[in-house]
Order: structure tokens, then C-alpha cells, then sequence
């Protein structure tokens, strides 16, 4: 059978090999364009969004983290910027 497949060139081939890797990376590209959709939605993060716009980027980033930068990329931290607000005060009746 093998040799009347190989000898005949009417029968359509019933089975490719794809390679994983390509399999894995188109599985990759997907996950990151999903992710990068649901970055784009989220209300959350706008401090972090205005660092980090496009999820591709910055995966391709080699970034070393360290506290003040997480705290800054963040927002959160011992920066006191809650000294800086703008409080309203109430008049006295």
C-alpha cells in the first residue's frame, strides 16, 4: 500500500506535519492578542497603561524590577502623593 501511495500521485495527501513550534506560536500570538484586547478595555491600571500601552511591547521588555519601580509603574507606594490632593473644605454654618 505504501508503494502504490508513494507511486501515485492522484491521491490527496490525508495528513500534514506541522511543526509544534509553529503550533505553539500561533498559540502565543493568539493569548497575547486576547490579552492585549481585554487591556484595552479594562478601566483598571491607568497609570500602569500610560507606561505599558501595547502588551507585545512590552513583553519583548527586559526590564529588571525593583520596588520603586513597581511602586512607581503602579502608582502605589510610600511616594506621599496623597500630601499633594486637592481636599475640599467644607464651610462653617
Amino acid at each position: 500500500m505504501a508503494k502504490e501511495a508513494a507511486a501515485n500521485k492522484n491521491i490527496k495527501e490525508s495528513y500534514k506535519r506541522i511543526p509544534k513550534m509553529l503550533i505553539i506560536k500561533e498559540l502565543e500570538d493568539d493569548g497575547v492578542k486576547k490579552w492585549q484586547t481585554e487591556w484595552t478595555n479594562s478601566t483598571k491600571g491607568k497609570i500602569t497603561k500610560d507606561f505599558f500601552p501595547d502588551v507585545k511591547e512590552r513583553l519583548n521588555m527586559n526590564i529588571n524590577l525593583t520596588p520603586n519601580l513597581t511602586a512607581m509603574v503602579t502608582g502605589h507606594g510610600k511616594t506621599n502623593s496623597h500630601l499633594h490632593r486637592f481636599k475640599i473644605v467644607k464651610a462653617a454654618t
